[in-house]
């Protein structure tokens, strides 16, 4: 071939209209790669990632056309720095390609993108950078340097027209990403207080008496802490989801025994009080401003579903271990349509998240989950003056249980036991968030998230709420009460069997008619903080105590419960007593009135509690006296439910054996 063809050959593949397509192309998708990768997220980065998606899948057969064509005319001219960058840029552009057609097929259909195809990509675009620009380079430069002669002017004005066309395809495929930037009108929110909300404790704490605050120190439109569902039927935590839907969390604002004593406490000490309820059982209602005076309705049809939220949960950004909901609750910046209703916009904002995580990494994970103080926010109480006009009274506390504990070791992990260890065991899974390289024994690959159940000591709300998978719910709690479930992460840390084991000491003989004294001693074996705790003014744990002849009679008995469903008097119970000023008793959970407690008994990590039945042996002809034990535990006391509820109604809480012990005494007739 002679120089002037060969020239006028080149000139004539600057001029291919598939090449100006292919620059196009892959000039747009390194610049919106680049833009992804490096600028902060917004909405234009997020238009960015659909376009980015869109264009690339376009790219792959004028690519392919034009890189077969291109190798089949080029494939036999000498090897030179030229040659071996195409051959480097044609090698990163497939492993661009593939990947990111493996992304793509992700992030529509996966719970998320594989972190290795991601490098793959990225790694690909600054490969495919450093090859192209001095392949192209090199010939630009080539093209202009020949532009003197007439064929060298024609070869010249070719490469320069291949720039322009370039470049205002590139700038082309730029608008409609501009447009829908500017088109794009995410739902308004509302992150006002309504005009009559009422300021007790004045506007620098517009949620008080709850110690909870917002990182604006406003209010937040409920829709931005709500949408837990979302999660789940996205495709992405869904066994999360559903472990949390049946959860205390989920349904501690529906709880009705909550909503009851919320609309008495509104009632008799001002709506405005209900906030101090709200920082831990509603906070989605609490702010958004619902617990208003003038509300007709104290809980927001979201709060009410949903609680403790996905996002009010990982939305915390800081905690303080005085308790009474002490954190700081961030409004993350959702992604496109997130909060759009529509098959279509949920199938878009769905695709985002898992095609373009950092924002939702970053903005929903953080170290701070990991910690007992994050659970100390919301799991320690007290009432001060604020509420009970008297002075400050502790109430529940299981982080400060915990923090002197024979649990709690300090910094040392492989001895020490934490809230999430025992309340969110770990669960085999694919889900998005498995894995954890922060823990001492977990590996970022080891296929298990931590459970959302929650399990804790509530058998009776999942069921009265008839909640989907409340009956299994409920059969796991007791099983977890029991200390029948292993924990192979802390199998080594404690000790197998019940939780709270009942342990009888009887004497092995008797004589009729002499006295027998019997033990039932208990022992906080497994349990990391009180047991019982949570409200003690509600929740009930008792010895049943039963001795029977040998023939099944009767002989004492003491812990049984009457037809009504009432414990006997002087019974063994573990409980709390609080009373108000003038030293009445606190039976409806009326906290407000509370400013002291007269009795109460629980047993700390470790320790143990006894109680003495004594009762006189009976006559012949009673050989054999079998005696029972049984830890017994309820939720919530009937007294309670019957105020809240109306006798009537029927409803009490179902009860737990909690550990159960046995002896058998023989009696003796013989001098």
């Amino acid at each position: 071939m002679t120089a002037s063809r060969h020239a006028t050959s080149r000139a004539d593949e600057w001029r291919q209209r598939l090449l100006y397509c292919v620059a196009g192309l892959l000039l747009f998708e390194t610049l919106t790669g680049l833009g992804i990768y490096l600028l902060p997220f917004s909405v234009p980065n997020q238009w960015m990632v659909v376009f980015h998606t869109l264009a690339g899948l376009a790219f792959v057969i004028p690519f392919a056309w034009y890189q077969a064509r291109h190798w089949k005319l080029y494939r036999s001219i000498r090897v030179s720095h030229v040659v071996l960058t195409g051959y480097f840029a044609m090698l990163a552009t497939i492993v661009l390609i593939v990947s990111g057609l493996v992304l793509t097929y992700e992030a529509i259909f996966a719970p998320r993108i594989s972190r290795g195809w991601d490098l793959a990509h990225i790694w690909a675009t600054f490969g495919l950078i450093a090859s192209v620009l001095p392949h192209v380079g090199t010939l630009i430069v080539r093209a202009a340097r020949a532009k003197g002669g007439a064929i060298g002017g024609t070869l010249h004005a070719a490469s320069r027209r291949f720039e322009y066309v370039s470049v205002l395809l590139t700038a082309a495929l730029f608008i409609p990403v501009i447009v829908a930037s500017v088109v794009y009108r995410p739902p308004k929110l509302n992150n006002q207080f309504p005009k009559d909300y009422s300021y007790v404790f004045g506007p620098q704490r517009p949620f008080a008496p709850s110690l909870a605050r917002t990182a604006s120190g406003g209010a937040y439109d409920a829709r931005s802490l709500a949408g837990s569902e979302s999660c789940g039927t996205a495709g992405c935590h869904k066994t999360i989801y559903d472990e949390w839907a049946v959860s205390a969390h989920r349904y501690s604002a529906m709880d009705p025994a909550f909503q009851k004593v919320q609309t008495v406490m509104a009632e008799q000490n001002g709506p405005e009080s209900t906030r101090y309820c709200g920082g831990c059982h509603d906070p989605i209602s609490l702010f958004s401003g619902t617990k208003n005076i003038f509300a007709e309705d104290l809980t927001s049809r979201a709060g009410y579903q949903e609680g403790v939220s996905c996002v009010a949960c990982h939305a915390i950004k800081k905690t303080d271990v005085k308790g009474n909901a002490a954190y700081v609750m961030s409004q993350p910046e959702r992604y496109l349509f997130e909060l759009t209703a529509g098959a279509v916009p949920r199938a878009v904002s769905d695709f985002l998240i898992r095609a373009y995580p950092r924002q939702h990494v970053q903005s929903l994970q953080h170290k701070l989950f990991k910690s007992p103080e994050f659970c100390a926010a919301c799991h320690k109480q007290f009432i001060d003056e604020e509420i009970n006009h008297v002075g400050w009274v502790q109430l529940q506390n299981q982080y400060d249980n915990w923090r002197k504990s024979r649990w709690n070791h300090g910094k040392d992990p492989r001895k020490t036991i934490e809230c999430r260890e025992c309340h969110m065991p770990l669960a085999a899974s694919n889900e998005p968030g498995s894995g954890d390289d922060l823990d001492y024994n977990r590996s970022p690959n080891d296929g298990k998230h931590r459970s959302h159940r929650f399990l804790g000591g509530n058998q009776f709300i999942p069921l009265a709420l008839k909640l989907p998978g409340a009956e299994e719910h409920a059969r796991l709690t007791e099983q977890w009460l029991r200390g029948e479930i292993d924990i192979p992460e802390i199998a080594d840390k404690w000790r197998r069997g019940p939780a709270v084991p009942v342990e009888v000491t009887a004497p092995a003989t008797a004589r009729p008619g002499a006295p027998i004294t019997i033990r039932a001693m208990l022992t906080n074996n497994k349990v990391g903080h009180d047991f019982p705790t949570g409200p003690l003014d509600i929740i009930q744990a008792w010895v049943e105590l039963s001795v029977t002849d040998q023939a099944g009679r009767v002989v004492f008995q003491s812990g049984q419960r009457d037809s009504a469903h009432f414990i006997a008097p002087g019974s063994f119970m573990l409980k709390a007593e609080p009373v108000d000023e003038n030293g009445n008793l606190i039976d409806r959970h009326n906290l407000w009135e509370m400013v002291g407690v007269r009795y109460r008994r629980s047993l700390f990590p470790g320790f143990s509690d006894q109680e003495t039945f004594t009762f006189a042996c009976p006559d012949a002809p009673v050989t054999e006296l079998h005696v029972t034990a049984r830890l017994m535990y309820r939720k919530a006391d009937q007294y309670l439910l019957n105020f809240l509820f109306g006798e009537e109604s029927g409803i009490t809480a179902p009860i737990t054996v909690l550990s159960e012990d046995r002896k058998t005494i023989r009696v003796r007739t013989d001098g």
